[in-house]
């Protein structure tokens, strides 16, 4: 199963008056290596868009580990743990410099055309769903 890195920088405005990075960033942090991850397999979500689709977020788990602050490098792994053609799960890993763990999530996706109708991937972009099994296989 092919994992996916990328590495974000923890930015001043992403920390609370504590001087920890706030909880929500995580996910925006999720959001980031998610398009990261679709860039690396050729499915830019501006190409995705072009053609008219839109994946929108069906659920999210989060599990904070450790803080981070500002300065630190976070590396994301993003992992995708399924795909039926029409829902899409997504793992992430986040680990500080120290390659200690400091969140652990995952989120779903769907594919929906235009008009908000869902896609089945495999007959309607069957491209991207042989590039997504051929990573779970």
């Amino acid at each position: 199963m092919k994992e996916h890195e990328y590495t974000h920088y923890v930015n001043y405005y992403e920390t609370d008056r504590m001087g920890i990075t706030h909880h929500s960033n995580y996910v925006r942090w999720m959001e980031e290596a998610r398009l990261s991850f679709l860039d690396s397999i050729g499915w830019s979500l501006l190409r995705f868009e072009e053609e008219g689709v839109v994946s929108p977020v069906v659920s999210l788990e989060c599990r904070y580990k450790k803080t981070t602050t500002f300065g630190d490098n976070v590396k994301i792994t993003v992992k995708p743990e399924s795909f039926n053609g029409v829902k899409l799960s997504l793992s992430y890993l986040m680990k500080n410099e120290e390659d200690e763990i400091v969140f652990e999530g995952s989120s779903m996706h769907c594919f929906l055309d235009r008009n908000g109708y869902p896609l089945r991937m495999k007959k309607d972009y069957p491209e991207f769903y042989e590039s997504l099994r051929g990573l779970l296989e």
